[in-house]
């Protein structure tokens, strides 16, 4: 559902209902997500999606009916069906979808696009199976909103089917932090955002660190990189890039992250800067362990050639790490796509 918060919430305020399709279950080969979500409203828009394209057409007509019908269901699609190849279901997987017909003023659905929109964690916690199928609760930092009495049925740690339920976990976006207002930081400051990131910019130049330079970055900090980072809470789902190429930068900058939580770290430089970074590293008293944390130079091999594709690179080599990915050719890859 975070793909179109901003289009359901826009048709909240409207007033305008939709449906609202959820997938609930997924065994085999599934490209989305638990709890990706596809929506329409009474003129037949349509956003998000439940399979990546597969079934999509069938899950918009189940939408359309349900909006009409306002009774809420369970369809379930997969590649056994008769009409699996009519759909387009021949993945070899098999999912499940549950459909309800939402008001604009439905309280758990509001309650959980507002959350995702603030960025808050928000669980959803609806009955898929039973006389009140559609039944829905979200769990916020706020508290309990829509039907109480499902609030404590599950523990809303992780999505999935708990018997008659599914739970929908929906986590802060990620956080990126940029050090280094250079070129390179614009088209990876694009990229991250496309990509749910929630980013920051840091430079102590304030020439650099503009609005006009990063229009589409969450926030700007002009400050020393380290003074910064010395502020900032940083976990296992923060990524920290460091773009200056700068030693007067760099240096005070990794000796922290090195020894932060951050699941990522990546600096940019040539194998020489970076054998030379390490050495002053090693100098200033960073351990070996923490050292063989450092990722440089920074990126996946893509043979970029300009600025966009080394932001593309170091943007790609940030998901592998965060997926635990082996990041090769899936052509030249045995067993699941989708793992």
């Amino acid at each position: 559902m975070k793909d179109i918060a901003a289009t359901l919430d826009a048709w909240r305020r409207e007033g305008t209902p939709f449906a609202l399709a959820s997938l609930i279950g997924v065994s085999g080969s599934a490209p989305r997500p638990l709890g990706a979500a596809l929506a329409v409203d009474p003129s037949g828009a349509v956003v998000g999606g439940v399979s990546g394209g597969c079934v999509e057409a069938a899950v918009y007509t189940r939408c359309q009916e349900v909006l009409d019908t306002g009774v809420p269901v369970v369809e379930s699609f997969g590649y056994g069906d008769e009409d699996a190849f009519a759909i387009g279901l021949t993945c070899g997987g098999s999912m499940e979808v549950l459909i309800v017909r939402v008001e604009p003023d439905d309280p758990a659905i509001g309650a959980a696009v507002d959350a995702v929109l603030e960025g808050e964690p928000v669980s959803l916690v609806r009955a898929v199976e039973g006389p009140d199928i559609g039944a829905a609760v979200a769990i916020t930092s706020r508290g309990f909103t829509g039907r109480l009495d499902l609030a404590g049925t599950v523990p809303p740690s992780a999505s999935g089917r708990v018997g008659r339920f599914a739970v929908e976990v929906h986590d802060p976006p990620p956080r990126l932090l940029v050090y280094g207002a250079v070129d390179f930081a614009a088209p990876v400051v694009r990229i991250a955002k496309t990509l749910g990131f929630h980013v920051t910019v840091c430079d102590a130049r304030r020439v650099f660190a503009t609005a006009i330079r990063f229009p589409e970055v969450d926030e700007i900090v002009v400050d020393w990189p380290h003074r910064h980072f010395d502020k900032t809470k940083v976990d296992a789902q923060t990524a920290v890039c460091v773009l200056t190429h700068d030693a007067k930068f760099d240096l005070p900058l990794l000796e922290r992250a090195l020894v932060s939580e951050a699941g990522y770290i990546g600096a940019m430089g040539s194998r020489a800067t970076h054998r030379e970074r390490l050495e002053r590293l090693r100098e200033a008293g960073v351990g070996e362990r923490p050292l063989a944390r450092l990722r440089s130079p920074i990126g996946l091999d893509l043979n970029g050639g300009n600025a966009e594709e080394t932001a593309l690179s170091i943007v790609s080599e940030i998901v592998a790490v965060r997926n635990r990915a082996r990041a090769g050719f899936l052509t030249d890859a045995e067993g699941p796509i989708h793992h």
